[in-house]
C-alpha cells in the first residue's frame, strides 16, 4: 500500500507528526504494535504517573490538613480506587486521539511494522511503502545486567501497575524516574530509599537545584544515598533483599529500579537496511533526517533529552520538513524540563556550568521563595536561580532558568520564553507579574539579577 508518509510509532513523536502531515493533506498511515495508539507516555509514563503524583498530592493535602484549620487526616491509599481515577484519565484522552486521527483521515495498521529498506515497512505480510517514513518507536525501561524483574523488583511499567501501597520501597536510580516514583510512595506513607550512583539527584539539573531537593527530601523523610552502588538484588518471600557495594543491606516490599530508558530500535530492521545507529539510537542530522533518503527519525530514538513533548516538536517538525515548509527546529537545550515530584524541580536553558563553558562570564542571582507571598500560602519552599551570559557591565541574555518548588511547572512557560528569546532580565523583571503569584517570584528573580532587586534584605 502507498501512501505519502508512513510512521512507525504513535507516541508524541509518532502521532505528532502524522497529524500534522494529515492537516497538510498528505495520505498518511501509522503503524503500531500495541492495541492502543498513544505509545508510552499516554498508557505508561507520564500521564499514568502524573496521575498518582496528584493523587500523592491528595494524600499530603489530607495529611496537612490541621495545618490550614480543616479538620482531616490521611488514612491510606484505596489502591483499586487510584487505578479506577488514574485508567479513566487516560481513557479519555485516547478517546480524543482516537477522534483526531480519524479526523484527518489517518490509516490506522496494528501490528509490529518492521523496516524493510526504501521507506517500505512491513506488518506480517502487507509492505507499506511511503514517500517518506518516519521512525517512532521510542524507547523502554533499562535493565540491569544480573538483576532480574518479578513480583517485587520492578521497572516503571510494572510500578504503575502495582496491586498495593508498598510500606517499604528501595528505588535504584536519583533521576527524574526514580524522583518521582520515590515522591509518590513517601506521600502514599512509606518509607523510601533512593540509591544513587552518582553524587547527587536528577544529575542532569543545575548542582543548586538538586541540593534543594535532596534538602527538601530529607526534611520528608526520604532517604538519599548518594555514591552507593547497588551490588545484587533478590526476591524474598515477602519482600526484596538489596545489597550495596560498601556492604550495607536493604530491606523493602519492593525494588524500583529507575535507570534510565533505552532506544526502541533493535530487530526492527532499521541497521540491517542500512539506517546508521550510534549505541543504539538512530543517526540523525539537524534536520531529522537518517541517513537513508526519505527516513526520519524523532523522539526518545533520537539521543537526546527523552521528553514527550520534545517527541512532539520533532514529530511537527519533520512533517512540515516533508511538507516543504522549512521549519524551525529548537536546540535540545531550549525544551523544559520538569520533574513532577514534591517538590517540582523546572528549568530550561544552560545549567551554570555550561554556561559558562559556552560564554565564559556569567552572572546569577536566586530569589528564595520564602519571600513569595503565594509560596507562603501553598507552604511550600524553594527558589529560582536565573543565570545570564557576560558579567554586569557587559551583560547579555538570560541562557538559563532554574526552579525548585511546589507548582514551578507553572512557570516554565514564561521561563522558555526568555529563554528562548534571548531576553534580558531587565526587560523580563519591568513585565508586571499579577500578585499573589509564584509569577513574581520569576519576576524578582530577573530584577536581582539586573541589579534591581526590589523585596531584597541586607
Amino acid at each position: 500500500m502507498a501512501f505519502d508518509l508512513v510512521v512507525i510509532g504513535s507516541g508524541p513523536g509518532g502521532y505528532s507528526a502524522a497529524v500534522r502531515a494529515g492537516q497538510y493533506g498528505l495520505r498518511t498511515a501509522i503503524l503500531e504494535k500495541d492495541p492502543k495508539l498513544g505509545g508510552t507516555c499516554l498508557h505508561v509514563g507520564c500521564i499514568p504517573t502524573k496521575a498518582l503524583l496528584h493523587v500523592a498530592e491528595i494524600a499530603d493535602a489530607a495529611r496537612a490538613g490541621s495545618m490550614f484549620g480543616v479538620d482531616t487526616s490521611f488514612n491510606g491509599v484505596d489502591i483499586p480506587s487510584v487505578r479506577k481515577y488514574q485508567h479513566g484519565t487516560i481513557d479519555r484522552l485516547y478517546t480524543g486521539l482516537q477522534s483526531l486521527v480519524k479526523q484527518h483521515r489517518i490509516t490506522v495498521v496494528e501490528g509490529l511494522g518492521t523496516y524493510r529498506g526504501d521507506r517500505t515497512i512491513t506488518v506480517a505480510e502487507t509492505a507499506y511503502t511511503g514517500d517518506a517514513g518516519v521512525l517512532a518507536t521510542g524507547s523502554y525501561p533499562r535493565s540491569l545486567p544480573g538483576i532480574e524483574t518479578g513480583k517485587r523488583i520492578l521497572t516503571s511499567n510494572e510500578a504503575l501497575s502495582l496491586d498495593m501501597a508498598p510500606h517499604k520501597v528501595v528505588v535504584l536510580g536519583g533521576g527524574v524516574i526514580g524522583v518521582e516514583f520515590a515522591s509518590i510512595w513517601a506521600s502514599f506513607g512509606a518509607q523510601v530509599t533512593i540509591v544513587e550512583a552518582l553524587p547527587r539527584l536528577i544529575a542532569t539539573e543545575d548542582p543548586w537545584s538538586s541540593k534543594q531537593l535532596e534538602r527538601a527530601f530529607k526534611k520528608r523523610g526520604i532517604t538519599v544515598l548518594t555514591n552507593a552502588r547497588m551490588a545484587s538484588a533478590k526476591e524474598t518471600a515477602h519482600g526484596v533483599t538489596v545489597e550495596i557495594t560498601d556492604g550495607d543491606t536493604l530491606d523493602a516490599d519492593v525494588l524500583l529500579v529507575a535507570v534510565g530508558r533505552n532506544p526502541r530500535s533493535a530487530d526492527l530492521g532499521f541497521e540491517e537496511h542500512g539506517i546508521r545507529l550510534d549505541h543504539g539510537f538512530v543517526s540523525t542530522d539537524e534536520r531529522l533526517h537518517t541517513n537513508v533518503e526519505g527516513v526520519y527519525a524523532v523522539g526518545d530514538l533520537v539521543a537526546g533529552p527523552q521528553l514527550a513533548h520534545r517527541g512532539f516538536q520533532h514529530g511537527i517538525f519533520v512533517a512540515e520538513e516533508i511538507a516543504g515548509l522549512a521549519p524551525l527546529r529548537l536546540p535540545d537545550h531550549q525544551f523544559p524540563r520538569v520533574t513532577y515530584s514534591h517538590p517540582e524541580v523546572a528549568s530550561v536553558g544552560l545549567d551554570e556550568h555550561a554556561a559558562k563553558q559556552r560564554y565564559g562570564d556569567v552572572s546569577t542571582a536566586v530569589y528564595d521563595l520564602g519571600g513569595n507571598a503565594r509560596s507562603q500560602i501553598l507552604q511550600t519552599s524553594g527558589g529560582i536561580k536565573v543565570i545570564r551570559a557576560g558579567t554586569p557591565s557587559s551583560a547579555g541574555p538570560v541562557v538559563g532558568i532554574h526552579m525548585v518548588g511546589d507548582r514551578v511547572s507553572e512557570l516554565i512557560g514564561e521561563a522558555q520564553l526568555a529563554v528562548a528569546w534571548e531576553a534580558l532580565p531587565e526587560e523580563i523583571g519591568h513585565f508586571i507579574h499579577a500578585q499573589p503569584t509564584q509569577n513574581e517570584a520569576l519576576g524578582e528573580a530577573m530584577r536581582a539579577l539586573a541589579g534591581t532587586p526590589l523585596h531584597a534584605h541586607g
